[in-house]
């Protein structure tokens, strides 16, 4: 996973452009686009999983970047992996509990260790003390309980010996003749073939993958690009190996019809819908339930419920998806804040879920009430209001009259009427096209209560 800097968050949006070019990757027209999007736009909500030997120093997933740790000084985390207490059955299950409906995991993060029995490398969870493919047991567990899988790749690898040191490496330098003298002997064409071998495994060996996940591109000094991945040949293959298979944007293909199918602004709220030239773009936020993406011991900056509700809410209002992570630990296990957290999500979404899938913006017609989002079911025809701060008593709908044929709570369907407001010693007066809703005074026992208007 990327650092979330200025810079990369920009780089992110370059591939909002990729849906407008001119050159191709593959044929496919728009509406055909949409119909291969569709489960994945109504579904809503996905785990991310970041899983490698960095859940040993647990210090961060980009620890080896921080810390400048040569392979050598790596190593030992390497011989001590070993998850006796990895039950993916568990993972899967959690993940279907909190509502989410796809998972994606790291098959191969930038320390370039692969959970996956890779023909191509020694450097695979099958050489490690624990001896098995992770990432087969995984697929099994999250396809039996009717998961969608996706994998991550990462087209870097700072363990590679062909990998050419540049300005994220481990061993990163200052200067041109620095990168030249450590470079010399790498070369990039024999990686360029391990990254697409590895991609045609991982697209080959485990049935119908239904997202790719590559991260990620940094052009300019002492970066890489699509020529450096290989990017057009390497798209090209994954459409031909699985048509149906969603990838994301972090090849380096904004010039490229077909580079990728949607946006992913990382740890970032989006202000709006992404357009380009006007035009909406599927996209995707990537989020973490703290300030790591890998298990991080000691790290404590960790989003409460209420905030991480109000962020997938808010994801959906704009209509987009969010991809929230979790990072096992060393041993296997989910941990115990990301397994608190899920379970609180999992209670909102066993009865608030209608607001969340199949939902996308609201018509601008329907003005956002203070302290609200909304989020709408074009199928349905219905309108959900997210009331952040409780009310009290009358709540006014500006603007909704004729258009609002019943109303009621989502969590237990009770209706809410709607009738002229209540009050004592005040002359209130609606605006002739205002709706008020008459809420009881005591907040429903839910984090975020859903108001579900079924509309004319």
């Amino acid at each position: 996973m990327m650092k979330a800097t200025p810079f990369l968050l920009g780089l992110v949006f370059l591939g909002f452009v990729s849906s407008f070019a001119q050159e191709k990757i593959w044929n496919e027209t728009a509406e055909q686009k949409e119909k291969r999007l569709k489960w994945w736009t109504e579904d809503r909500f996905g785990m991310f999983i970041h899983w490698g030997l960095y859940a040993l120093p647990a210090r961060h997933e980009w620890v080896r970047n921080r810390e400048r740790i040569t392979n050598e000084d790596y190593q030992k985390y390497f011989e001590q992996f070993n998850p006796d207490l990895y039950n993916p059955r568990e993972w899967a299950k959690m993940a279907k509990r909190a509502g989410m409906k796809y998972a994606v995991i790291t098959s191969k993060h930038h320390e370039g260790f692969t959970l996956f029995d890779s023909q191509h490398t020694d450097y695979k969870a099958t050489n490690t003390p624990y001896g098995k493919d992770l990432l087969r047991e995984w697929v099994e567990a999250f396809r039996a309980e009717g998961l969608k899988i996706g994998f991550y790749y990462s087209l870097i690898d700072w363990h590679h010996p062909h990998f050419t040191v540049d300005r994220i490496h481990p061993l990163r330098k200052e200067t041109a003749a620095e990168y030249r003298k450590v470079n010399k002997g790498r070369d990039m064409a024999k990686y360029r073939k391990y990254l697409h071998d590895q991609v045609r495994e991982i697209l080959t060996d485990y049935g119908e993958v239904d997202i790719l996940w590559l991260d990620f591109s940094y052009p300019g000094e002492f970066g890489k690009d699509r020529e450096d991945w290989g990017s057009v040949e390497l798209l090209k293959m994954v459409r031909e190996l699985q048509p149906k298979i969603i990838v994301n944007n972090r090849a380096d293909l904004e010039g490229f019809n077909g580079g990728g199918d949607f946006v992913t602004p990382e740890q970032f709220k989006v202000p709006e819908w992404p357009t380009v030239n006007g035009e909406k773009v599927p996209w995707e936020t990537c989020q973490t339930f703290s300030g790591s993406w890998g298990y991080y011991r000691d790290e404590n900056t960790w989003k409460n419920t209420k905030q991480l509700l109000v962020l997938l809410i808010e994801t959906v209002s704009k209509g987009g998806n969010l991809l929230l992570n979790v990072g096992p630990t060393a041993r296997g296990t989910i941990d115990e804040r990301a397994q608190h957290s899920l379970k609180r999500i999992g209670d909102w979404m066993k009865f608030n879920s209608p607001s969340i899938y199949g939902c996308t913006q609201a018509p601008k017609s329907y003005k956002v009430p203070q302290n609200t989002l909304l989020t709408y079911n074009k199928k349905k025809h219905r309108l959900y209001v997210h009331l952040l701060d409780y009310p009290l008593q009358n709540f006014v709908l500006e603007d909704y009259k004729g258009k609002v044929k019943y109303a009621q709570f989502l969590h237990d369907g009770s209706e809410i009427q709607m009738k002229e407001p209540y009050g004592h010693a005040f002359d209130f007066e609606m605006g002739e096209k205002d709706v008020n809703l008459a809420l009881p005074v005591v907040k429903p026992n839910m984090e975020i209560p859903v108001i579900e208007l079924i509309l004319h």
